[in-house]
């Protein structure tokens, strides 16, 4: 199976600037209700996932947080716990049902590493619910 067909592309998708300021994503996952956006670099690779623990341990480890700060901290000067991983367009369902139990959406890349959309853990769901995924 394609995951193409599954794929919601880069256009849809709520994504930040790894140049991007705490203050810009806190707003952007906000406002679309988001606990996890993907980050991209200025040359849309694929950088890594921003999660809301991210951003709430770092405030948590400051002495003081002052909403100015947040408009002064880049994304790429925040630490994060763990990043969700890529797949490429040729990857098969059975990978996408394997990382979609430990990541509520897989980011995936083109060949030359350029972020292109993601694949929801919903979408896979709907596959296999449909008995997509079955051996026939």
């Amino acid at each position: 199976m394609n995951i193409l067909f599954h794929l919601l592309p880069k256009e849809k998708v709520a994504y930040i600037n790894e140049n991007s300021t705490l203050r810009q994503a806190m707003e952007k996952m906000e406002f679309h209700r988001y606990t996890a956006v993907p980050i991209i670099s200025d040359e849309g690779k694929y950088v890594g996932v921003l999660r809301e623990g991210d951003i709430l341990w770092y405030i948590k480890n400051l002495e003081k947080f002052e909403i100015q700060l947040a408009e002064k901290v880049t994304i790429k000067e925040l630490p994060r716990k763990k990043d969700h991983n890529e797949v490429s367009i040729n990857t098969d369902m059975e990978r996408l049902v394997e990382l979609s139990i430990d990541q509520n959406f897989i980011p995936v890349v083109d060949d030359r590493g350029n972020f292109i959309g993601i694949v929801t853990r919903k979408s896979i769901i709907t596959y296999l619910a449909n008995g997509k995924g079955e051996n026939k």
